[in-house]
């Protein structure tokens, strides 16, 4: 029987294991696995041997599962992992949205009230200041 605790700590090490092979797998794509762990370089190098076997979907599985019994056991798990199973929404192929315009906005109705016309800033202004020199000048 599994226990909440370690069900509870599978799902971190599942997440984190998907989290870790995919920025190892970019990192790979960039050239840069000479900066990773040993750990992540061999898991790679499994995930390199595995996609000359099998297809990459399935390697890529595998490793994950390979890096979450890894995890599990690092994390305090009792005993052997349980199966987690994986969320899988369909291929994702990006996650940049493209930029878009917004839609100009209508015209507004003939039919409909007038809208108030706005006094410019410099006539508000000068009226201040009129204001204040009557008020400064003329007031006793």
């Amino acid at each position: 029987m599994i226990k909440a605790a370690d069900m509870l700590i599978a799902r971190r090490a599942d997440t984190r294991a998907r989290g870790d092979f995919a920025t190892w797998k970019m990192l790979a794509k960039l050239n840069g696995t000479s900066s990773l762990p040993a750990e992540a370089q061999n898991f790679l190098a499994g995930y390199k041997a595995l996609l000359e076997k099998t297809p990459e979907p399935e390697a890529s599985e595998a490793t994950i599962h390979l890096i979450y019994r890894s995890y599990y056991g690092e994390m305090g798990g009792a005993g052997a992992p349980p199966d987690i199973k994986a969320h899988s929404n369909g291929p994702v192929t990006d996650n940049v949205t493209a930029f878009k315009r917004p839609a100009p906005q209508p015209a507004k109705a003939a039919g409909g009230p007038p809208a108030k016309p706005r006094l410019p800033v410099a006539l508000i202004f000068i009226c201040l200041v009129v204001v204040y020199a009557g008020l400064r000048y003329l007031w006793p």
